[in-house]
Formats: structure tokens, sequence, C-alpha cells
């Protein structure tokens, strides 16, 4: 019965463990949302900010720039996702982010939805372990004092 007990046990560790990884991934993706929309939250800024002749650093890549004169504020390229972009005038683009926002505002309480669920099933596999060990410590004390008891009877 004991093998069995510590058997269920390293099960249910292993289960929280696994559970455990999988909110460090879901926390990694919301923060990782969270960074995309406070890009979208300065491009949203620039885009109120900046006028027609404006210089700005436009990205290389590799953590290069360049600086450049915004020709036309009104003319703004904006990702429509799948490798797609569209020029729209400032105040689409400011709606077509916006847009973005939100979506990415639902994809976060998704995910933080599934994090709780995983929290609740990691508290309750937590009681099950606990509760696991109680009784084995106690089918224990018991064994150890029936010993005892069969060792007085012996003498």
């Amino acid at each position: 019965m004991m093998g069995g007990g510590q058997q269920q046990l390293q099960q249910l560790s292993q289960e929280l463990q696994a559970i455990d990884e999988e909110i460090e991934e879901l926390q990694s993706q919301v923060d990782d949302l969270q960074t995309e929309q406070t890009e979208i939250d300065e491009a949203i800024e620039a885009i109120g900010s900046l006028e027609t002749g404006s210089t700005v650093q436009v990205p290389l890549g590799g953590g290069a720039y360049v600086r450049a004169e915004v020709q036309d504020i009104d003319e703004i390229i904006v990702g429509l996702g799948a490798d797609f972009a569209a020029e729209q005038s400032a105040d689409d683009a400011v709606d077509a982010l916006e847009t973005k926002r939100d979506a990415l505002d639902d994809r976060i309480e998704d995910v933080r939805e599934d994090i709780a669920e995983l929290e609740s099933e990691s508290e309750e596999l937590e009681q099950q372990a606990q509760q696991m060990q109680q009784q084995m410590q106690q089918q224990q004390m018991q064994q150890m004092q029936q010993q005892q008891a069969q060792d007085g009877d012996d003498e």
C-alpha cells in the first residue's frame, strides 16, 4: 500500500510541475502581448505628435537606425497581418492600431483565464498531495505502534 501511495505522490508531483511550466509559458505569452500593446500605444502617440517634415529615427534592424524625414504624415503603412500591409490615413491608421490593441486585450484576458484555471487545478492537486502525505504518515505511525505492541507482547 505504501509503495502505491509513493507512486501516486510522485505522479501528482509531476502533474504539478507540468502545470507550473504551462503557467510560466502562458505568463510569458501575456508579457509578449503586453509588449506588443506598448508598441501599439507608442505608434498611436507618434502618429498624433508627428507632422509632415518631422525627423524620425527608422529602425533598420540589429539595433541600427537611420534618420529620415516624414514626407506625408497622412500616408501611414499599417501591418494587416500575414505579412500584408496597407497605406492608410493617420486617422484610419490609429483606428486600425486601436482595433489591434483591443484584440490583444481580449487575448490577454483569455490567457489570464487559462492561467487562473491552471492555478486552481494546481491548488487542488497540492491539497490532494498533502492529504496523501498525512494518510501515509498516519499509516506509518499505526504500523510503528503495532510493531511496538507486538515487540512488547513478545517479551
